[in-house]
């Protein structure tokens, strides 16, 4: 799962981008989006007739669970995701403990799971390549202080990290510190600075712009070097920035640093007597773009012009093999795929009248670029039937379903807007329905920042899971689950719900079992009972 604003960045790690022509398509995905909403209302009638039979069969919706349970839910086992978990563990630490898009880890990722559909299913594979731009360092860059005199070398990556597409340097004497007030989101932040020629602006994070947006003004005001430190907001607002989604795309070096290290900068840089100054020294090389691939498979049977969709991202952060993010959706995702294609085969399962599409998205940790980029070919006037837009009825998102200190998150279909929002608030309630079934505690949740969005944007209902990632659990979440699920079994208050989330130990041992299994049961149930309305 994508955390706005935040990017790793290793000498050796590639770090990656949307190309010239991504941002084409996205400039073009805009003005699509007008037409998109008019096309979409071809399908409305497709649409309200499964909201229709939601709505006639939601007050049944307790009573169908165990007949349900029976197929599809009961066939899903959590030794068949630990399974793919392990292989996608295995990938990683043969590939320089990462997954990320671009790197070799990726692509073998990519080649598991289309190998595994193929030779376990009847689904029909697809493979969808997109180009991204990469982004390496040549060597770990160097960040150097002098306050007072005294001189202090600082540590990469764990005191500063590079951000990505910023320009090389390598100063020769050291160049002088000028705080930015106001976390310079605004041109009146820069407005009292009579010159920052030869000068290296020092800004703290603020949510209230990107690094993009700050690279910008800092750019307009001949700025010699921008580093930008943390904000001390717990509970990742102390380390050096680690992940990143736009290119900054400057001719000076753009860093991130920590709080502590940006705050001890901003005393000294305030008091003209202590010359604070730095020596900043990297150097990037932008290399050719590379391409990755969505995956997607269909069952041979039911509608193509009324699709359910069951997404997933596939890559990992950079600096970790992105197991729970995401290799617990991607893993849940092919065991419903798997055990769906097998039952549809048989005699005695209950055939759907709707295509069901499971995908795989790639670079959702740069920015949700695989799903954007299929949404973008969708809303295509030159795509055929089957491949529109109107073609998909729901898309079920499954991001993060294994957390250690977990919650059974339910995206919140109230919070969603427009065409799609009746049909999200149908998603959520079955959703509540299983887990108040099974005696099991559930908490609706903010729809999070993943690959149901770009879909969600063009009016496609949308639905999906989550365990959690860098929150915190509270004493009355904590004693909510222990009432429910027993004394010692709710969680850890005052603990993050993830705390391996988008760091290296995000591995095999970072899944709770428990609650990934019930997750994919979740999904599972829905999955059915909308195919076979």
């Amino acid at each position: 799962m994508v955390q706005t604003n935040i990017v790793a960045d290793e000498s050796q790690t590639v770090v990656t981008t949307p190309s010239k022509n991504n941002k084409i398509l996205y400039i073009l995905f805009i003005l699509l989006i007008l037409f998109v909403l008019t096309t979409l209302a071809i399908s409305a009638g497709t649409l309200s007739v499964i909201l229709n039979r939601l709505n006639n069969n939601s007050s049944g919706a307790g009573s169908n669970v165990n007949k349900i349970c029976n197929n599809l839910v009961d066939s899903i086992e959590v030794q068949q995701m630990f399974d793919h978990l392990k292989q996608l563990q295995a990938i990683a630490d043969e590939n320089n403990g990462t997954r990320a898009s671009g790197t070799n880890g990726f692509n073998l990722t990519v080649d598991y799971i289309t190998k595994y559909l193929k030779d376990h299913t009847n689904l029909k594979v697809q493979q969808q390549y997109f180009p991204i731009r990469t982004f390496q360092l040549e060597r770990n860059p160097i960040l150097i202080s002098n306050v007072n005199g005294i001189q202090t070398n600082y540590t990469f990556p764990s005191d500063f990290t590079s951000v990505p597409f910023s320009g090389s340097a390598s100063f020769s004497t050291p160049i002088q510190l000028v705080v930015i007030p106001n976390s310079g989101c605004f041109d009146s932040d820069w407005g009292n600075i009579s010159t920052l020629s030869n000068r290296v602006a020092l800004v703290q994070r603020s949510d209230n712009c990107t690094f993009v947006e700050i690279s910008e003004r800092a750019t307009k005001n001949y700025a010699a070097g921008l580093l930008i430190y943390n904000d001390g907001i717990p509970p990742y607002g102390f380390e050096p920035i680690k992940e990143y989604y736009d290119p900054v795309n400057t001719t000076f070096p753009v860093l991130s640093l920590s709080y502590s290290i940006g705050f001890q900068l901003v005393q000294a840089a305030r008091n003209s007597a202590m010359n604070a100054t730095v020596i900043i020294s990297i150097l990037v090389k932008d290399t050719p773009p590379s391409t990755v691939a969505n995956i997607c498979a269909d069952t041979p049977t039911g509608d193509v012009t009324k699709t359910i969709l069951v997404g997933s991202h596939s890559d990992s952060v950079p600096y970790g093999s992105g197991i729970n993010d995401n290799g617990s959706g991607s893993a849940a995702n092919l065991a419903l795929a798997v055990n769906l294609a097998r039952l549809l085969q048989t005699s005695v399962y209950l055939p759907y009248a709707y295509r069901v599409r499971f995908c795989w998205w790639a670079a959702e940790e740069m920015g949700l670029l695989g799903s954007k980029y299929h949404v973008q070919q969708a809303a295509l006037a030159t795509a055929v039937e089957g491949e529109r837009l109107q073609d998909y009825l729901v898309n079920i998102n499954i991001d993060m379903l294994g957390s250690p200190n977990f919650f059974f998150g339910i995206y919140d279909g109230k919070a969603t807007q427009g065409t799609a929002a009746h049909g999200s608030i149908q998603i959520s309630e079955l959703l509540r329905e299983w887990f108040s079934k099974q005696e099991l505690p559930w908490d609706i949740i903010k729809v999070v920042d993943t690959d149901h969005i770009p879909f969600l944007a063009v009016g496609i209902v949308i639905g999906g899971l989550f365990s959690g990632a860098a929150g915190t659990k509270t004493n009355t979440k904590r004693d909510k689950y222990d009432q429910i699920l027993g004394q010692g079994h709710g969680g850890i208050a005052d603990t993050i719900y993830d705390p391996c989330y988008h760091e290296e130990c995000d591995t095999v041992q970072n899944i709770n079992p428990f609650v990934y299994e019930k997750m994919t049961k979740a999904a599972a149930y829905v999955l059915q009972y909308l195919g076979q309305l």
